[in-house]
C-alpha cells in the first residue's frame, strides 16, 4: 500500500506521453495561434457532445462573456443564477452591465432548485444560468419548461460538466449554448481554456467572430485563402479570447480517450459510493438513474448536529485532521452571495440562502481524479471512515 503520508491532492493532471508530446506539432510547424489543433479539438468535442457547434475560446468564463454578449446582454437585464457556484457564474453578468439574481439550491444535488426559480422572475428577466455543478446536470427539462413560458434565453455553465448528461443527452445544448472548462481541475485540461458548444448556427457565427476581435473570417481562414495578403472586415468590437494550437492539441489528444476518462472517474465515484453509504454523517454526491455523472470532482455534505455555524467549526477540524493524513479535501465551492463584493453591493445576508449558506460552510469535496490509484483511494476511505466527526 502507498506510504500514508504521500501527499493525495484533491486532483492531479494525468497526462500520457502521446498527450505531452502532442503540443510539440504546433511548436515544430511554427503555428501556434488558434489554428488546425484547435479546429481538431472542436471537432472531436462535437462529435462527443453531439454539439451541432463547438468553439474553443480562452476560458470557461471568456466563453460565458462571449455567449452573453452574443445574446445582447446588457444594463437593467437580470439573469438568475444558483447562489452556490464558483464566482465566475455572477461575474460575466456584472461585466456586462447586468444583474444577476441569486436562487438557493437543492441541497441533495448542490444544483439551482427549479421549484424557486419563478420566485425570482421580474419583468427585466431575460435568461436563465442553471449550473452543471461537480459534473451533475441541473434538472433541465422543468428549466426548460419556465423559460419557454416566460420567452426568456438559458445558458448552461457546464464548467464541470464533461461526461455529464441528462435523459441520456450529453448537456451544453439543451439552451442556446453551454460552456465548458478546461481548468487544471477538471476531466479535460489545456491548463487554461473553455469550449462554447450551441446548436444555433447564427449564434455560432457571433460568437466565433466575437471571440476573434469581430473579424468576419479567422486568421487561419484567411492565409489559406486566395488572398491571405489583405486583412479581415471586423464587423464587431470584438475580444481576443482564442484558444492557441499548443492548447488545441493538447485538448485533442486527451479526447482520444475521453470515454476512458469519465469511465474511470465514475468506478472511483462507484466505490467510494459504496464505501461511505452506511456513514450517516456524509451525504455522498447524487445518483439516479436519469443523470450520468461526470464527477469533475466528489462533494459530500457533512451532516451533524448543530447549527451551520457549528457545523462549520467541526468540518474544518476534520479537513485539517485530514490534511495532516496526507488526504487533501476542500469546500465544494462557495456561496457567491456570501463574497464580500456580492454581499456588499446587494446588500445580501448569508442567510438569504439558507441551502447554499449551509452548503458553503458544510460542504467537503474529497480527492478524485483520473490517475488516481487503488492504493490511493483506500488510504482516502481508511482516512474518512476513521476520522469522521461523530454526529
Amino acid at each position: 500500500m502507498a506510504d500514508l503520508f504521500q501527499p493525495i491532492p484533491i486532483t492531479r493532471t494525468s497526462l500520457t506521453d502521446s498527450e505531452i508530446k502532442s503540443v510539440l506539432e504546433p511548436l515544430s510547424s511554427g503555428w501556434l495561434v488558434q489554428g488546425p489543433k484547435v479546429e481538431a479539438f472542436e471537432k472531436k468535442w462535437s462529435e462527443f457532445t453531439l454539439s451541432k457547434h463547438s468553439l474553443a475560446v480562452t476560458s470557461c468564463t471568456a466563453g460565458m462573456h462571449l455567449a452573453l454578449a452574443a445574446l445582447g446582454l446588457g444594463p437593467g437585464d437580470e439573469v438568475i443564477i444558483p447562489a452556490f457556484t464558483w464566482i465566475s457564474t455572477a461575474n460575466v453578468i456584472e461585466h456586462h452591465g447586468a444583474t444577476p439574481i441569486f436562487c438557493d439550491i437543492n441541497l441533495k444535488t448542490f444544483n439551482i432548485d427549479v421549484e424557486k426559480i419563478e420566485s425570482k422572475l421580474s419583468s427585466k428577466t431575460v435568461g436563465i444560468m442553471p449550473v452543471h455543478l461537480f459534473g451533475l446536470s441541473a434538472d433541465i427539462n422543468p428549466i426548460m419548461k419556465i423559460v419557454e413560458k416566460h420567452n426568456l434565453w438559458l445558458i448552461e455553465d457546464a464548467a464541470c460538466g464533461f461526461g455529464a448528461t441528462y435523459d441520456g443527452k450529453h448537456v451544453g445544448h439543451f439552451g442556446s449554448a453551454g460552456v465548458f472548462s478546461f481548468h487544471p481541475r477538471k476531466a479535460i485540461t489545456t491548463g487554461e481554456g473553455g469550449m462554447v458548444t450551441t446548436s444555433d448556427t447564427s449564434l455560432a457565427t457571433k460568437i466565433q467572430q466575437l471571440r476573434d476581435h469581430g473579424a468576419v473570417v479567422s486568421d487561419l481562414q484567411r492565409h489559406l485563402g486566395a488572398r491571405p495578403y489583405l486583412l479581415a472586415d471586423h464587423i464587431h468590437a470584438g475580444y481576443n479570447q482564442r484558444m492557441t494550437d499548443i492548447q488545441g492539441a493538447l485538448g485533442s489528444a486527451q479526447m482520444d480517450r475521453a470515454k476512458d476518462i469519465i469511465f474511470e472517474r465514475r468506478g472511483i465515484a462507484r466505490m467510494f459510493d459504496s464505501a461511505f453509504s452506511e456513514i450517516e454523517q456524509l451525504q455522498t454526491p447524487f445518483v439516479d438513474h436519469r443523470y450520468g455523472h461526470g464527477y469533475q470532482s466528489y462533494p459530500c455534505l457533512l451532516n451533524l448536529s448543530g447549527n451551520v455555524d457549528e457545523i462549520n467549526s467541526k468540518r474544518n477540524s476534520w479537513m485539517e485532521l485530514l490534511q495532516s493524513k496526507g488526504i487533501s479535501t476542500r469546500p465544494a465551492t462557495h456561496a457567491v452571495h456570501m463574497l464580500t463584493y456580492y454581499s456588499q453591493k446587494y446588500d445580501l445576508r448569508p442567510e438569504d440562502f439558507p441551502n447554499a449558506y449551509r452548503a458553503n460552510h458544510c460542504s467537503i469535496s474529497l480527492p478524485l481524479f483520473h490517475g488516481m490509484t487503488f492504493d490511493e483511494q483506500e488510504l482516502v476511505i481508511s482516512a474518512v471512515q476513521s476520522t469522521i466527526p461523530s454526529k
